[in-house]
């Protein structure tokens, strides 16, 4: 993606900022996060207090995600480039100190585009939600909300909305019968704001920053940085082959659909637009960010998605190009955004957001656009093996969720394929506390043109070493099989880093002991007991826990009365009513603070592992409540 501002700089400029950054990032994992910043100030001799550096990050930080990527520390340099204080910017960049002039001396500037980022996005995800949630019942206290005040910080306090958001982006996410909707009170709105963290975690959200307190003073940008996160899921649920068979479409000479599958929805997108432009005769664009400022690449691809009146229950939709030859680029959006508006898709971008090149929500505007005429035929090519092309599993969703909601980077979009050079396993034994020893044993991305492979296997024998140091069983399981993408031992490696990724949390709490199976099942046990309830589990692959029966009743024990057993179905239950309470223990389980990742349809089943990080979880909230 850094493509995206190639355009505008001289190359060799671009290289000296690349290896600029490059010495800033340490981990070099594309960007620099507040820890390597911190080191950075002490090396060139002018050591920060952490809060100095913390918010040196949140005025460079546009995308809220607390990390610097090349993009947007090359569009700062833009900025400053044009500054007084660029002579001494550019000395200090082939430095150490490069990014101190950013952060030190033109806060002014940084802070003010800083700002009025925000504004556009707050302006943005307001008439997105406004649209989205205009009929729902329970919202109507809220909406519609005016997107030039400052509503929609306000509007988060009581979770409801928030809610409704993650279920829009991920329809059943959260139990409906869950949320507190009439009679609000401090209690009840803090249950909604653990309810909807806790469910936005599950889907793949990073919020390990985020307390339902920041939600509830509607701290703007922790609430743009959720609010983005959530809407992009949503926006980017059907750019999957699995999901959109039409997309092999875009198929290139000599591609097989494997190679298809590895791309990112963003170069998915990109992608697709193309093909459109190609059609159109227009040339292609690199990014959502520079090439399309003018607006014409927006009108061709308008004009070559909108319906010909050939299909039964879609009307022919005429775009104007009229606009097209306007000279003033303002003008020229806006009308062009006129079209967009004919198609229903006139979201997300205002005129100078086009102009501006806003990458964020310009991305969201073609996402939007896609989802409603991606106007792909899927090919009839005899070469294609469409056998590739089995959906993610449930397991496999619920592992890629829990990393990415960890925040590894780069996000994860393909189990095994965006595992193939280790680096996210390796940040995620640093999760579970297992040292990385990242200077001397890790090759860090970009690989070099020769010997990619070989520098990726090190990095993958590395991580099953680890593993073994983990006291691990990886019998079978070499480097080689995480460079395969071999799925089947890349699951077995990743479900034992998550299985104590859950049980650090009992350790925690208690005092200092492993936790393990037969000690988890034991406490659910008692505290059942103990709360005068007749369920028990005799382990986690008891059929009985196909009810749910003992995930509602231990809620119950932990916080007393916050299970409504009118809700609950309790004999002869069909496969229906099973999903129904396991739906309801999921949602209520992540309403009284346990961040449990597993489905309703894990303890319908009984997938023991699954069950296991729910009981683990739960446990892990009871004895908090206990300490």
């Amino acid at each position: 993606q850094s493509g995206d501002m190639a355009g505008k700089i001289p190359k060799e400029e671009l290289e000296d900022l690349r290896e600029a950054f490059a010495r800033v990032d340490l981990d070099s994992n594309g960007s620099i996060s507040a820890f390597e910043l911190h080191d950075l100030f002490k090396e060139a001799n002018l050591p920060l207090p952490g809060f100095r550096v913390r918010e040196i990050i949140q005025r460079l930080d546009r995308n809220n995600d607390n990390l610097i990527s090349f993009d947007e520390f090359v569009s700062i340099f833009q900025e400053l480039k044009n500054g007084e204080i660029a002579k001494s910017f550019r000395k200090a960049i082939n430095r150490k100190e490069g990014i101190l002039a950013i952060g030190g001396t033109s806060e002014q500037s940084s802070e003010g585009t800083q700002h009025s980022f925000s504004e556009e996005e707050r302006f943005a995800f307001v008439n997105w939600i406004n649209s989205a949630l205009e009929k729902d019942p329970d919202c109507q206290h809220l909406l519609p909300m005016d997107p030039t005040t400052e509503a929609l910080f306000g509007a988060m306090g009581d979770g409801v909305l928030l809610c409704k958001m993650v279920n829009l982006s991920v329809p059943d996410t959260i139990d409906e019968r869950t949320i507190n909707k009439k009679k609000l009170t401090p209690f009840t709105t803090q249950e909604n704001l653990n309810l909807a963290l806790n469910s936005a975690s599950a889907i793949g959200c990073h919020v390990v920053n985020i307390g339902a307190l920041d939600l509830k003073e509607g701290k703007p940008h922790l609430v743009l940085g959720l609010l983005w996160q959530i809407i992009k899921i949503g926006l980017f649920a059907d750019i999957e082959l699995s999901r959109n068979e039409a997309l092999a479409a875009l198929l290139r000479d000599g591609e097989t659909l494997e190679d298809l599958m590895k791309l990112s929805p963003e170069e998915l997108l990109l992608r697709w637009a193309n093909f459109h432009l190609e059609n159109a005769g227009w040339q292609k664009i690199s990014n959502f960010s520079g090439d399309i400022k003018d607006s014409r690449a927006y009108f061709h691809l308008l004009n070559q998605i909108s319906p010909k009146g050939t299909e039964e229950d879609q009307p022919r939709i005429d775009i104007s190009m009229a606009g097209f030859s306007e000279k003033d680029d303002l003008k020229r959006a806006e009308i062009m955004l006129q079209q967009a508006d004919l198609l229903g898709c006139r979201q997300f971008v205002t005129p100078t957001d086009v102009v501006s090149g806003n990458p964020k929500l310009n991305l969201a505007f073609v996402a939007n656009l896609f989802n409603k005429y991606p106007a792909l035929t899927k090919p009839e090519g005899e070469d294609i093996d469409w056998g590739l092309l089995e959906g993610e599993t449930r397991e496999e969703r619920t592992f890629r969720n829990w990393m990415n909601s960890l925040g590894v980077n780069p996000h994860v979009n393909h189990l095994y394929g965006d595992l193939q050079d280790a680096m996210v396993i390796l940040q995620l034994y640093e999760k579970i506390k297992v040292p990385v020893d990242w200077s001397n044993k890790v090759n860090r991305p970009p690989y070099p043109k020769i010997g990619t492979n070989m520098k990726k296997l090190e990095n993958c024998n590395y991580a099953v070493d680890l593993g073994k140091s983990a006291k691990f069983s990886l019998v079978g399981i070499g480097g080689q099989d995480l460079n395969d993408g071999n799925a089947t031992l890349t699951l077995a490696l990743v479900w034992q880093l998550m299985r104590r990724y859950t049980l650090n949390v009992l350790e925690d709490l208690g005092d200092g002991q492993k936790a393990n199976d037969d000690i988890i099942v034991r406490w659910v046990n008692s505290t059942l007991a103990d709360a005068g309830k007749t369920s028990k589990i005799n382990s986690f692959k008891d059929r009985e826990i196909s009810s749910s029966l003992a995930v509602v009743d231990l809620i119950d024990s932990i916080q007393p009365g916050s299970i409504n057993y009118d809700l609950v179905k309790t004999s002869d239950l069909s496969d229906e009513d099973k999903l129904e309470n396991a739906k309801y223990a999921v949602s209520m389980a992540r309403k009284i603070g346990a961040r449990v990742y597993a489905l309703p349809e894990d303890l319908k089943e009984v997938k023991p592992k699954m069950v296991m990080t729910v009981f683990a979880c739960l446990m892990g909230r009871g004895m908090k409540r206990a300490v």
